[in-house]
This record gives structure tokens, sequence and C-alpha cells, in this order.
């Protein structure tokens, strides 16, 4: 009850309400009237209630010298405000902590959705074989070594072999792959995945927490927890404010017998200017970053981001557009030339509904290819599909698929192919039923900034390192690119995070940029995490401590030195309150300040903390 009460006094709507109140107290006594109440009792009371919750729940529960904190020091100052009959200078010093408080709790919240996205992504049920049958169980029953028939279209439910079948499996949400991967006997297959094509029988290797998706649950939320909020400086430092302050007090009490002095010098010492200059300057330096389509979750993230010396990135989706798109139309036969081979396998895939097939009519479209009339289209799930186009029957698929139709691949061609799988092209064959026509390649396509901002990073002393559950060939294709060195292939989301603890183990910051549901981990892991925007799963952007709402990666270089302006903008703004205390606290001593000018004084420090922090918010870092 307690609790709630100290929760509604410190909101928002009620801290308003404080300030009026307040206000109005600073106009009748600059007017030289008096009420029955003085109306900062109102400020007393809402703002310094929270104030000495705080400071009593520090000393009952914290340990050691966490006990002494500011709002121990300021409940103090408070006190001895209202013992005097000051009202003011005591609803002043918890009015402003209130505020500081407030702007402190709007840089530091977190989004919690990303997490039960995850979650929901668990399949329910599953198809379980046993003596013969098919019958649906919900997922809690299904247990290791059960045989599971899945059909196209559905979820994996839970990681397994496959005994039976061949597929192709969309499993971007575990390795970020942009193609389906073809999937056949012994294949293992990932529980939340998706079969795309046949059907197929799995015998299961892990169910329930010990299943792949349920670890990437767990990995999200152990992330999640290691991430200790902000310390606040105004409490670092009460720990040496706390007793300089009453020690300075009892002195000048002391020495001139004037309980005034000691009071002022109580008010004058409360931290308020050094509580506002974090919180402050955060804001207006996600107010900046805001203005161009970033989105920084906490002051935490943006602290950690200037000291960032490696940058982790996830290949698909963040340093390419995540598009596939035909590359080559590479005839092997000198019969047909290059629209022709694309008109007959446009026409082939044009009853199939594999990404490949989408991205080969989509090309046709766009080179105004006219198709011929198909017959007999037979899809064989992970190896390629059949037709008659025009008469003639084709085969497209893999090299496998090929050999089965007794289609020879001669060396030429081989070596070509293998050129192409060199360049991370992913490749259909075609062929009729007496020769290799040629082949249709595919490739993501690099976005055009990423080798600009791989060079302007690392210009500034970060480290690019490329992270991806991509094949090898096609990652160090990538990599090079762009000017990359580092390469880490064909990674599971939780190797994903054992690179990233390993570079942390070595002391080195790391921030990690990705966009899929696999990046949730790392993104967690890192010291710093950043997603894609726009074309990231909602997960990725909510594992995230910052997103590019504009899916635009040459803002990294521009966070970095907005970080780094901010974090120097929040020490000039201590050092700045710091030299004022120090001159209100000597012109107290003096007798030239009594607890109300003193309170004054104190405030003209907070509102200079605030306008620093406001010049940050228009700087230019373009």
């Amino acid at each position: 009850m307690l609790k709630k009460i100290n929760d509604v006094l410190a909101g928002l709507p009620m801290t308003i309400v404080s300030g009026i109140f307040l206000a109005a107290s600073l106009v009748l006594s600059l007017a030289g009237l008096t009420v029955l109440i003085d109306p900062a009792w109102v400020a007393v009371m809402i703002s310094g209630i929270p104030l000495v919750y705080l400071a009593v729940w520090r000393l009952i529960h914290n340990a050691g010298i966490s006990k002494i904190s500011s709002a121990l020091l300021i409940s103090i100052a408070m006190a001895a405000a209202i013992a005097i009959q000051d009202l003011f200078a005591a609803g002043e010093v918890a009015f402003i902590m209130a505020i500081g408080a407030i702007l402190e709790e709007k840089t530091t919240e977190r989004a919690r959705k990303g997490l039960k996205d995850l979650v929901s992504l668990t399949p329910r049920q599953g198809r379980r074989i046993s003596n013969g049958k098919e019958e649906m169980m919900n997922i809690e029953d299904i247990v290791k070594d059960d045989l599971l028939r899945v059909l196209p279209g559905e979820a994996i439910p839970a990681d397994g072999e496959i005994i039976a079948g061949t597929t192709s499996v969309d499993q971007s949400i575990m390795t970020g792959e942009s193609l389906p991967v073809d999937k056949t006997v012994g294949d293992s297959m990932f529980c939340g995945t998706i079969n795309l094509f046949g059907a197929v029988d799995i015998r299961v290797s892990s169910v329930g927490e010990e299943s792949s998706l349920q670890k990437l649950i767990h990995m999200v939320e152990e992330a999640e927890e290691k991430k200790a909020p902000m310390a606040r400086i105004a409490d670092r430092a009460a720990s040496w404010l706390v007793p300089v302050a009453l020690l300075i007090a009892v002195v000048a009490y002391a020495a001139t017998k004037d309980i005034v002095r000691a009071v002022t010098v109580l008010v004058v010492f409360c931290p308020c200017a050094l509580v506002l200059a974090t919180p402050t300057a955060i804001m207006a330096a996600i107010g900046q970053a805001t203005k161009h389509g970033v989105i920084i979750k906490s002051g935490e993230a943006l602290e950690r981001m200037g000291k960032v010396e490696v940058a982790a990135f996830d290949k698909t989706g963040t340093l390419t557009n995540g598009n596939l798109i035909v590359k080559d139309v590479y005839p092997f036969y000198d019969k047909i030339d290059e629209s022709v081979l694309l008109q007959i396998t446009a026409s082939a895939e044009r009853c199939s509904e594999h990404p490949l097939a989408r991205a080969v009519l989509s090309y046709a479209e766009q080179e105004h290819t006219r198709l011929f009339d198909v017959e007999d289209f037979q899809m064989f799930p992970g190896r390629g599909i059949t037709a008659v186009v025009d008469g003639e029957k084709v085969f497209c698929g893999n090299a496998a698929f090929l050999e089965e139709q007794h289609i020879v691949i001669h060396i030429e061609a081989a070596q070509i192919l293998e050129q192409f799988r060199n360049e991370g092209k992913a490749v259909i064959l075609v062929a009729n039923e007496g020769y290799l026509l040629g082949a249709v390649t595919f490739s993501d396509t690099l976005r055009s900034a990423a080798a600009d901002m791989i060079g302007r990073l690392e210009k500034s002393g970060v480290q690019a390192v490329l992270l991806t559950g991509d094949h090898k060939q096609t990652a160090e294709y990538f990599a090079k690119q762009i000017g990359m060195t580092e390469v880490h292939a064909g990674l599971l989301p939780e190797q994903k995070v054992m690179e990233i603890k390993a570079l942390q183990a070595e002391g080195k910051k790391v921030c990690m940029i990705g966009d899929g549901v696999n990046d949730a981990p790392a993104l967690k892991t890192a010291d710093v995490g950043v997603a894609m925007g726009v074309m990231g799963s909602d997960i990725a952007v909510d594992a995230a401590d910052i997103a590019l709402m504009s899916d635009d990666i040459e803002k990294l270089p521009y966070l970095k030195r907005l970080s780094n302006a901010c974090v120097r903008t929040i020490k000039f703004s201590i050092a700045l309150s710091l030299c004022i205390n120090l001159v209100a606290i000597t012109l107290s001593l003096l007798g030239r300040l009594n607890p109300t000018t003193g309170a004054l004084v104190h405030n003209c420090g907070s509102c200079f903390v605030v306008l620093v922090a406001a010049l940050l918010y228009d700087r230019k870092f373009e």
C-alpha cells in the first residue's frame, strides 16, 4: 500500500502539481504576502515523501556504504529547512530531485514485448506417428525418440533428424540465412523453423527446455537480466557528499552558533544539478538521435556506445538488403542465348512457390520476357522441379537432382559453377532431357553504404567483424567486397553469443548489429545491441538497445560521435554543478546566503545543467 502511494506521488502528474504549489509559494514570498498554510507544504508532501521513502528503504535494505545515498542527504536538508520554517527551500530541493528521477526513468525504460513474441514462436502441437497412425499431440507430450511427421507449411515442433523425405526449410529464425535450406535423410531440423515444401518424418532428439528455440529464449532472458541499471552519479558520490555536508554544517554551526548557516550549507550541498546532469544530457542526445531516425532505448546504451571497440555484424538484412535477385543468366549450350534460357527457366518455375522461383519470375517480368504455357509441373522438395515447356521436358534444380536425371555436368560447367559458389551465389541449373542448358544465379545485394561505413568505423578505431549463419564461401565473398577481414560463418545463435563473449573476455567492448530473430541473444549479450528497425524482426528490435528505423547503417559512425559528445557533456555538467555548489557553500558559510536564496542559487545551477544539455540537442554531428 505504502509503495503504491509512493509511486503515485513520484509520478509526473503529481510532480507537476508539486511544482505549481512551489511556484505559488515563491510568488507569495516575493510579494511579501502571508497565508495560513504555505503552498510549499504541498510540494514538500508530494515530492518529499517518495524521497524519504527511498532514503529509508536504502538504509534498511542496501549493504555497506550503499546505504548512504543522495536521497538521504536531501532528506536531511529538507528536514533541517522545515525545522527552521523555510518551507520553500525544503520543497525546492525535493521537487528538483523528483524532476531528476522522472527524467532518468524516461531514459531507461525498456520494452519486453520482443521476448513475448519470441515465446509465441514455440509450436503448440506436433503430429506423432505411433503404430502407423498419425495423431496430433500437445508439445508437452512429445518425448525424445518420438517419430513426428511435418507437413509443408508447418513449424518443426522439436529438434530432430530426418529419417524419411526431402524438403526445404526456412530456418532464418535460427541462422538468419536468406535462402531456404534443402534437407534430406540424416539432416538436422530445428524447433520453430518452417517446413516449406515436402512432408518429412523426423526422429526427435530434444524437446522442451532442451530444444534449440527454448535455448534461444533462455539466452535472451539471461542476457536481459545481466544488464544492470546504470548507477546514478549522485548516488555514487553520496558516500562522500553526505559525511562532508554534515561535517561542514556542524562546523559552521559550532563556529557561528547560527543554525541558519548550517541549514543553508545542507540545502546548497544537495546534488540536484548533479542528479540532473546525466539524464538531461542523455535525453537531449536521445532526442538528437530520434531526429535522425535512430531510437536509443536507454542512457546506458548511449554511454556504452562511445566505448565500443568491436562492431560485430550479421550479414543478411544488415550489410545486405535481404532481397534475392538474379545476378547471372549463363547458357552452357551454344544453341540458346541468355534471353531464351531466361524464358525457359521462368516458364518452368512459374508454378513453383520457392523464393528462387519468385526471383526468376520477377526478373523475367522486369525484362518483359514472354512465358510459355506449362504442363505436367512436378516439384521435388529440396532438389528441384520438372515441367513440360513448349512441348519439351525441362529440369530445374541442383546438381544432385540433374545427376539423378542422368544429365551430365561437363568439366567446364563444373568450374564455372564453383566460381559462382565462391562468389556467394545460389544456383539453379537448367536442362532438357539431353543437355545441360545453363545456369541462373542469385545473390543478395550489398547495401550501397556498407563499404564506406566499415571504413569510417575502422578509421575511428572500431574493428569490424562478420558473424553470420551463411555458408563460409558466401560470407567471405561479401566480407571481401566491403573490406572486412575477420569472418565467422555458419553460426547458430548460441555460437554468435560465444563469439561475442570471447571478444568481451579479451576486455573489448562489443556492439552487435543485426536484424533477425536469431540475432536476439547476440544483441542482448553484446555491450550494445543495434537492430535494423524497418527490415528487422520485432524481436530483434525489442532485444536491441538501439534501433535504426531507416535501416541506414551509415548512422553507426554518427552514433559513436554522438555518444562521445554526450559523455563529454555529462562530465562538463558535473564539473559545472560542483563549481556552483562550491561557490554556494562558501557564500553560505560567509552568511551571504540563507536557505531560500541558497535554494534559488542551487536552482540556477540546475538550470545551467539543463541549458548545456539543450545545446547538445541541436549540435551537428554529420
